[in-house]
């Protein structure tokens, strides 16, 4: 609703330039000009009209808008200090157009930041025509084994990369208020590594943009509020790289294929758990997936660093699947919650549903016109 309004905004105001026009070249009695415009004068209001038009229609298919609607303004303003006593309240209109441009433009060049990141990710992605076959799968515990023949991907392609989109909602304390997200996840198996961007709804018109990214081994999360003022950039530790190489684990559900990674060892326990460890890039961490009796993964769980009243410390981190659905002939998880099972009680502080997803696609993600999708500007 908010982006039809703005769209509108910048209509209006564009078509009430015509009155400058018209009041130079004699058109009609407007009383709401009294001070005299000459001609060429008039053109320019004529000109802004039409930048403003263009600006809209091009924010309307979220497009880069902004470069126009500068312009628009800064026409705009100079006519309008000409006529100021007649004009001047077509710069609240300006005020409102410039500060959601400045935002426009600040969501742009965070999703082109991570426009190159992804490109990096999947640089060093080959990719093979190699099939998975069953006798894969001999070695892993018999109820991974159970689970990975379930999921469908015996006798389809080796997965390297991935593409997901989500939505849910979300909250930072266990009385907090739930805020609702929408992502999108670009994942590359090969070399383990994840860039998950995401937009987190405050409030009308109010929001956090994300990023939080595993590569080469190193975790690093970032949030911006309305992608300008930078809220959290953390990375680097070992607490984060253990965090994140533990969110990749577990996420390992989606890509099913992945269990037969080299850096991914599996321990069986009983007939409905297994372990895994994960070793990668200098960090190690380990976890627990449960299956039920048809196969399917129920739940994930492992000792996860996250900070809590200021302080980082290791809790019990835990995901549980609450629905199952087909991406393309591989049955993953569709929906989850993920809670922090502390001594005070459970922290529920995600719920997740999986929209959709994509394997091996990697030219057509670099194309990243589903970031604009997910992401338009305000």
């Amino acid at each position: 609703m908010l982006r039809f309004l703005f769209a509108f905004l910048q209509l209006v105001h564009g078509l009430l330039h015509l009155l400058g026009l018209a009041k130079a070249f004699g058109y009609g009695q407007l009383t709401q000009l009294n001070l005299s415009i000459p001609k060429p004068v008039g053109l320019l209001w004529g000109l802004a009209t039409l930048l403003f038009l263009v600006s809209a229609v091009l924010y309307l298919l979220k497009r880069e808008w902004w470069y126009v609607g500068l312009v628009a303004v800064l026409l705009s303003q100079a006519l309008i200090s000409l006529v100021w006593q007649d004009a001047r309240y077509g710069t609240l209109a300006n005020c409102i157009i410039i500060i959601v441009g400045i935002v426009s433009y600040a969501d742009w060049r965070f999703d082109r930041k991570v426009e190159k990141e992804v490109a990096s990710l999947f640089a060093e992605t080959a990719g093979n025509s190699l099939i998975v076959k069953p006798e894969m799968l001999l070695a892993l515990p018999p109820v991974v084994h159970r689970w990975v023949l379930r999921s469908g991907v015996v006798g389809k392609e080796w997965m390297h990369t991935g593409r997901l989109k989500q939505k849910g909602a979300m909250r930072t304390k266990p009385n907090g208020r739930w805020m609702m997200f929408e992502a999108v996840q670009y994942v590359a198996l090969d070399e383990p590594g994840f860039n998950w961007q995401t937009k987190v709804q405050l409030a009308p018109g109010f929001y956090l943009t994300g990023r939080d990214k595993y590569e080469n081994g190193q975790g690093e999360m970032l949030i911006k509020l309305l992608s300008l003022k930078e809220v959290v950039h953390d990375g680097g530790t070992e607490q984060m790289n253990q965090g994140t190489l533990l969110r990749y684990l577990g996420e390992m559900c989606w890509f099913p294929a992945a269990v037969l990674q080299p850096y991914i060892i599996w321990e069986s326990i009983d007939s409905f758990s297994a372990r895994a460890t994960m070793k990668y890039g200098g960090s190690k961490a380990t976890g627990v997936f449960f299956y039920n009796e048809a196969g399917d993964i129920t739940a994930f769980e492992a000792m996860r660093y996250g900070n809590f009243n200021g302080k980082m410390s290791l809790e019990k981190w835990r995901i549980e699947t609450k629905a199952y659905r087909d991406f393309r002939g591989i049955r993953v998880p569709s929906k989850l919650e993920v809670t922090w099972k502390l001594k005070t009680g459970d922290f529920t502080w995600l719920k997740l549903e999986l929209t959709d997803l994509q394997f091996n696609n990697t030219e057509r993600y670099l194309l990243f016109t589903n970031i604009q999708e997910q992401h338009p500007h305000p």
